[in-house]
């Protein structure tokens, strides 16, 4: 019954056409299909380039041509090892994540998961036994209310980029505000004690990868990095579509 399988998906293809029809999500314009978005959008999307701090890809100016730690970091050294984004939170990157978060457009799942696999050729992710990637959890009240988590939906299909794993090792444990509106300080105290780690998982001398869809002051994900290091993991990485 394998022969079946390229004309069901196929027909699969053709029916997600006709109910998201190939045009872009910015501009209405013709589109990649199943990309939702013109190849005009999509080159609009500005990239995380170097020069940027090691440890959080904050993007410097200038021409600099040695490794970098940002004042942030190093004032206020990370729990977490590095943090890789492909694009900044701007113009289109930053309306497909609002839109793919709080719209109902899941459909730009797509482009998403395709900025994100660039993190996957950073030279910061070379040489390191990864073990799996972890996706931030949210709240079973929030994820109950937008109808599912993004950064699981975004590790899945990473996972086929990529060939490792998806491992839910944390879960969040109390209902806290949205950090969009909160400045670092009430960040940190917002997310305090919010994060566990799962019972049954052990997680020691291993290596990690938390996935996000947005850096922006890094507290969400310090916050889960240090359950993981807590735990006894080895190193934890982080991986997300943008930088704010």
């Amino acid at each position: 019954m394998t022969w079946l399988v390229p004309p069901l998906r196929h027909l699969g293809n053709r029916v997600l056409d006709l109910l998201y029809p190939p045009y872009c999500t910015v501009c209405r314009a013709p589109a990649e299909a199943r990309l939702h978005l013109c190849p005009e959008c999509l080159a609009a999307a500005p990239k995380v380039c170097e020069p940027f701090c090691e440890i959080c890809s904050t993007p410097f100016e200038g021409a600099i041509h040695s490794a970098m730690t940002c004042p942030a970091c190093r004032d206020e050294p990370r729990v977490f090892d590095f943090a890789v984004a492909a694009r900044r939170s701007q113009g289109v990157v930053r309306e497909c994540i609002h839109r793919f978060k709080y719209d109902n457009h899941f459909h730009l799942r797509l482009p998403l998961a395709r900025w994100l696999a660039e993190t996957l050729g950073d030279r910061r992710l070379t040489g390191t036994p990864w073990k799996a990637l972890v996706p931030v959890p949210l709240h079973p009240l929030r994820e109950r209310e937008r109808g599912f988590n993004q950064s699981a939906i975004l590790a899945g299909l990473l996972a086929q980029e990529s060939g490792l794993p998806v491992a839910a090792l944390l879960r969040r444990t109390r209902f806290t505000r949205s950090q969009t509106r909160l400045g670092k300080v009430d960040r940190s105290e917002n997310l305090r004690n919010a994060f566990e780690l799962r019972q049954s998982r052990d997680v020691r001398h291993h290596h990690f990868l938390l996935i996000d869809d947005v850096l922006t002051t890094g507290t969400t994900v310090n916050a889960c990095a240090r359950v993981l290091k807590r735990a006894g993991a080895a190193s934890v990485g982080v991986l997300t579509v943008a930088r704010a």
